[in-house]
């Protein structure tokens, strides 16, 4: 069983939090790097939502939701 199958099922259930744990890591590295590997960041947290299947929808490029209109 490789690592990310293992982490698959310890997030079953969990997948919200994960996301928002992924988003909060990706505002970190930008705020270290102050912006200088966002686009990178930025397919990092996709490319990691989609591993983990919590793919969200509603939200923007940063990652946040986007306000109601």
């Amino acid at each position: 069983m490789s690592m990310m199958d293992k982490l698959k099922q310890m997030l079953k259930g969990h997948e919200e939090q994960a996301g928002q744990g992924v988003d909060k890591a990706g505002d970190y590295v930008d705020g270290r790097t102050r912006g200088k590997y966002s686009g990178q960041v930025d397919s990092a947290q996709e490319r990691l939502r989609q591993q983990m299947g919590s793919e969200q929808t509603g939200q923007n490029d940063t990652g946040r939701e986007d306000p109601p209109r």
